[in-house]
């Protein structure tokens, strides 16, 4: 007989296996296909059998100079995008944990950058940030930062910036969401006692908002790392890349490589080293989740 974990077990697995083949279809055979890819000579389009070339495709790509920039500039849109991310989302959610009139429509309103699609939000950015007739430029001639309008997205100076402008806009609501879901958490006895003992307001935060929120930021800090890692369809509806390559990340790299030049081999290469490292940062965020269920565990016990 079995037990009844054993029953609850074989019935998960059973419910679970129609996704697993799913999954397994859709992922597994892609990606050992672009493995094997990788492996080879091959072209996107012709009808000659790819030649296998064993690891040159993988010691041309890191040997390459422009892959080196690509990733150079992926890991410098990453690091400064998601930084203020986190730092823009845990101001704002502490501000939208306040109790005041409005509060509630306010945070509805932090959502909605969020909520669009990151095409929309493209679009959007590179209508304002239009040499000729785009808000930035209006705005910024008015209050005196500008002496004339010029070509955010048309100069090498300032495209990843703007960029990474519209990538913080859209994304610091998700890293506001998750640090305001752990702050209610937290009982306001505690932030009453420390009043009474003369506690000052950033001790306060430093005593008891920030080893709150620790886990939470820690989680939205590495799925947004992820995230901006492999950004491409920002870049692509923006800038396409330019000016001059200077928002061209890894992901606008590899669809240049396969879809562009039509080099699926060394394509594939490329898209495997880029899925390696975001593998890495796979590993990271299950290791915070395992960290931070087990503090959990620890604290119910």
């Amino acid at each position: 007989m079995l037990s009844l974990r054993q029953r609850e077990q074989r019935q998960a697995w059973v419910l679970l296996a129609p996704m697993l083949l799913v999954m397994l279809l859709l992922t597994a055979w892609p990606l050992l296909r672009t493995i094997w890819l990788s492996f080879t000579d091959a072209g996107l389009i012709g009808s000659d059998t790819p030649g296998w070339v064993g690891l040159e495709n993988y010691v041309y790509a890191l040997t390459d100079p422009d892959f080196q920039q690509s990733l150079a500039r992926t890991l410098l849109f990453t690091v400064v995008s998601v930084a203020f991310e986190a730092a823009i989302g845990v101001l704002v959610a502490l501000l939208l944990n306040q109790r005041f009139f409005g509060r509630n429509l306010l945070r509805v309103l932090v959502i909605l950058p969020w909520a669009l699609p990151t095409i929309v939000n493209a679009m959007m950015w590179r209508l304002n940030f239009n040499p000729d007739y785009g808000s930035i430029n209006a705005l910024m001639t008015q209050i005196g930062l500008i002496d004339g309008y010029r070509s955010w997205l048309g100069s090498p100076d300032s495209a990843l910036g703007a960029v990474m402008f519209a990538d913080i806009w859209k994304n610091y609501p998700l890293v506001t969401l998750l640090v305001l879901a752990a702050l209610q958490s937290v009982p306001e006895d505690l932030y009453e006692a420390a009043r009474l003992d003369g506690a000052s307001a950033w001790r306060r935060f430093r005593a008891i908002t920030f080893p709150a929120i620790v886990g939470a930021l820690s989680v939205a800090v590495v799925l947004r790392t992820i995230d901006a890692f492999k950004i491409f369809d920002l870049i692509y509806v923006m800038t396409r890349g330019g000016p001059v390559d200077s928002t061209k990340t890894l992901s606008f790299f590899v669809y240049q490589e396969s879809f562009s030049y039509l080099r699926a081999g060394s394509g594939a290469a490329y898209a495997m080293l880029m899925t390696l490292l975001c593998a890495v940062l796979i590993v990271i965020y299950l290791l915070l989740l395992w960290r931070q269920s087990r503090r959990g565990r620890a604290y119910e016990a």
